[in-house]
Order: C-alpha cells, then sequence, then structure tokens
C-alpha cells in the first residue's frame, strides 16, 4: 500500500537538518557522525505522554499528581492535548467549558502547586499553563508540546490547510499563541497579554484525525485534504525554523498518525523529512464498533486472528512507505476497551460473541489502566501476540499492562525506532506504564 497521494504541483520539500548532522559539517570522519548519529539514536528514544487539560477539572488530576507519580523523570516530551482551531482555521482559545479559566487564569494554592507557593492574584500567568511552567523549570529535559486538534477538536483543520493563504495564516497564528504566548486578556482577569505564556511549549504536534477522513462525523472535509496535510506540515516547519532562527532556540514539531489501514494510506511520505518524530496511534484497533471481543493494541495478530490488525502492521505500513525508522514513535494505551455478556470457555473470551460494550466507566466503553489493574478476574498473556486481557465476571477487557510494554519496547529497540508514547496519563496516575516504558527502552 502506497502512503503518497495524487498531489499536483506539489513543490520539492526541503529536508530538516538535525543539530546532529549540523555538526556533522565540521566533522570530517563522516562515518564517525554516521556512528555518533546511530547511538543517540539507539541510547535516547522518545519516552513521551500525554496530558489531556480538561482532566484537572473532570478528575482532579494536575500536573503536581503527575510529578509526584515520579514520571516527569522518566518522561523525555510532555504532549499537551488539544488545542483548538477555530472555524475561520485558525489557532485559538475557546470560551466554552471553562478553558481560559482552567488554561491560564485559575490560581493554584500552595498544596495542588508544582511550586508548593499558592499562585498570587495578579501575576500574568496562572492555570495549567504556568504549572507546566513550573514543572519544566523543575525537570529542565522535559520537553513540551502543544498537541493542536485530536478526534474532538479536529473539526476546522481542513479549513486551515485549504490554500497556501490559509496555512500561512494558521501556522502564524498558532506560533503566536503557544510558542510566542501571546495570550487574549478576558473575563475582566489580569492574567494574558503578549508573551505571557512564552518558553511553557517548545514543540507543536499536528493531531489532525483524520487528513483522508474517517474521523470525526463534524469534521470538515475536502478532497483534496491529505495533499494539503503535507503542504500544512512544511509550512509550520518554516515557520518554526524562522522562530528558531529569531530566538536561538529548538523547536519541536510532530505529527500524529492513524493506526488503521483504511486511514494509513493517506500521508505522503515527505512529510517525514519536515518532522523530528511522527506518533503512530497503536491502539483503537477494536472496540464498540466490532462483531465480539478483540485486542485493541496488539502488538502483532493473533493466532486466533491472523487478520487482525496490529501494532506492527501499522509500523510496517508506515516503513513500505518510506518512513524512517528513527522517527517513528510507537503509541500505546493507558487504558483498556471492554464487552459484556462475555463467556470464557473458549481462548478465555477472546473472538467471542458479546452481548455488547461493556458500561460506561471512563469515557464510553473504557477504563483506565489504574482500575482495569483492580479488577479481580482471571488475567491472560499472549506473549506471541503481545497482548492481555482478563474477564471480570461477564466483562472482557483487553489493555497494555507492563508485561506487553516490556515486549513493545523491545520491539522499538530490535528495529530502531524512535521510541514509545502514552494516551494518557491520568489513566496511569502512579506511573506505572511510564516507568514500564521508560525501563524498556533502558532508561
Amino acid at each position: 500500500m502506497t502512503a503518497t497521494p495524487n498531489q499536483p504541483n506539489t513543490p520539492d520539500l526541503p529536508r530538516r537538518r538535525s543539530p546532529l548532522l549540523a555538526l556533522g559539517a565540521v566533522v570530517t570522519a563522516g562515518a564517525l557522525v554516521t556512528g555518533l548519529f546511530a547511538v543517540a539514536t539507539a541510547r535516547n528514544p522518545e519516552r513521551i505522554g500525554y496530558f489531556a487539560d480538561w482532566n484537572v477539572a473532570n478528575r482532579g488530576y494536575t500536573l503536581k499528581e503527575f510529578e509526584d507519580s515520579g514520571s516527569a523523570d522518566r518522561l523525555t516530551r510532555l504532549m499537551w492535548a488539544f488545542g483548538a482551531i477555530s472555524p475561520e482555521g485558525l489557532c485559538h482559545i475557546p470560551d466554552t467549558h471553562d478553558q481560559p479559566w482552567e488554561l491560564y487564569q485559575r490560581r493554584y494554592e500552595g498544596d495542588e502547586s508544582v511550586g508548593g507557593e499558592p499562585d498570587e492574584y495578579e501575576q500574568e500567568l496562572a492555570g495549567g499553563l504556568n504549572q507546566l511552567r513550573l514543572l519544566r523549570e523543575r525537570h529542565p529535559d522535559l520537553g513540551a508540546s502543544l498537541s493542536l486538534g485530536g478526534w474532538n477538536w479536529s473539526t476546522h483543520f481542513s479549513v486551515a490547510a485549504r490554500t497556501q493563504e490559509s496555512r500561512e495564516a494558521f501556522a502564524a497564528s498558532c506560533v503566536d499563541l503557544w510558542l510566542r504566548g501571546d495570550l487574549p486578556v478576558r473575563g475582566g482577569e489580569p492574567q494574558g497579554g503578549d508573551g505571557a505564556a512564552a518558553g511553557v511549549f517548545d514543540g507543536i504536534d499536528l493531531d489532525w484525525e483524520w487528513p483522508g477522513g474517517a474521523g470525526h462525523p463534524d469534521n470538515v472535509e475536502h478532497p483534496d485534504d491529505a495533499a494539503n496535510f503535507t503542504l500544512l506540515v512544511a509550512e509550520f516547519r518554516r515557520r518554526l525554523d524562522e522562530l528558531s532562527a529569531e530566538t536561538g532556540e529548538e523547536y519541536v514539531l510532530s505529527v500524529s498518525l492513524s493506526g488503521a489501514a483504511e486511514t494509513s494510506g493517506s500521508y505522503d511520505p515527505a512529510i517525514f523529512g519536515q518532522v523530528d518524530f511522527a506518533t503512530v496511534q497503536g491502539y483503537d484497533f477494536a472496540g464498540p464498533w466490532s462483531d465480539g471481543t478483540a485486542h485493541h493494541s496488539n502488538l502483532f495478530a493473533p493466532a486466533s486472528q491472523p487478520d487482525a490488525n496490529s501494532v506492527d502492521a501499522a509500523i510496517r505500513r508506515y516503513l513500505d512507505a518510506g518512513a524512517p525508522p528513527e522517527k517513528l514513535v510507537m503509541g500505546v494505551p493507558a487504558f483498556g476497551r471492554g464487552w459484556q455478556g462475555v463467556r470464557s470457555d473458549r481462548d478465555g473470551g477472546r473472538g467471542q460473541t458479546a452481548e455488547g460494550p461493556a458500561d460506561d466507566h471512563y469515557d464510553g466503553p473504557t477504563m483506565a489502566f489504574g482500575d482495569l489493574e483492580e479488577l479481580e478476574g482471571r488475567r491472560h498473556l499472549d506473549e506471541e501476540a503481545g497482548a492481555y486481557w482478563v474477564h471480570d465476571g461477564d466483562e472482557w477487557w483487553t489493555y497494555d499492562n507492563p508485561d506487553v510494554i516490556a515486549l513493545k519496547g523491545e520491539y522499538v529497540l530490535d528495529r530502531g525506532l524512535g521510541g514509545l508514547m502514552v494516551w494518557n496519563l491520568d489513566m496511569d496516575p502512579d506511573g506505572t506504564l511510564v516507568r514500564a516504558m521508560d525501563a524498556s527502552l533502558g532508561g
């Protein structure tokens, strides 16, 4: 399967120069540079975690809890989910769901703050963004990217990517808002203003779900979305490089890629020359839309379901399309998917007809890893498939535990991939999966 769409009049795109390759310009021994790059890739794979900012209000999960779990010292980058795109195709902070308040206006008490000190009323940055700034000051090796879109907020990505003019305006608005930190002053609160959040983020993640279609039913779609995504990535690369020349800082650009066979073919491999890395969603292969129980994040297809999608199949689709292995970061879930009305008398309930999806535990028929570990049912590990499940009463849940993470980390190292990513951190409140990721990658 090719990942190259029909793109008439698409310009040649310059390839991103990594700092290590730039260093190679002053090193005469080319073989030495190549060897250094290989060692750096092997020894320093990415360990990335998504922080869903709405869970501060919804579930009481704060960056202080994240730090207290020890995860901040075991990750290389935190992805902040999500930035919104306006109907006009610009980065903005919507007024809905109290997002401005939680994001940069809420004053934290000392016992809930990363820094241990209460916020002052007049400070220009408060809320979650100030907590992230404090966290990064305490953990200077932890990068932070603002992730744009996601499942619910990819609605207007197509509008933003539609023309050269719209791409330029979109990328400029995102750089101004999230990297320059020019926050709007709203609601009579003293927070915000030009540069109020400067330096909180050092990267942008484009999580358009999905430029090839099959995304949220409310998404605006155009037939040339896939081609325009390639051009959008190049525009973001240009803007970030311009900002880097201005500030002397490095800025990271990443994209989130689908793990589904029907949508992974819509990406042009030219994007890999523009990004620092790309995460591949290695989950949601099965769910309430499936006819029966099946793994949603299995590393390989199980022997009982040889035609099932898998993380390995998703990764190989991108490698076959020309993606450099060191730029592919494998996504792992901190949640499970479940069904009810399942018998366990054959293959532990795997591949069985179910009465329906499990009851709503987290967000639909899903359950957080931390809660899944508390179930009392019979547990199964398929080492060959890299899959795990628990049959509890008549409910059947499939998810990744530390044993599966160990297998996936071994896969990443064996194939020279770029690392591991977990969605999302509040589902792993004790940092168990983050520790497993770190250990599996030799941390």
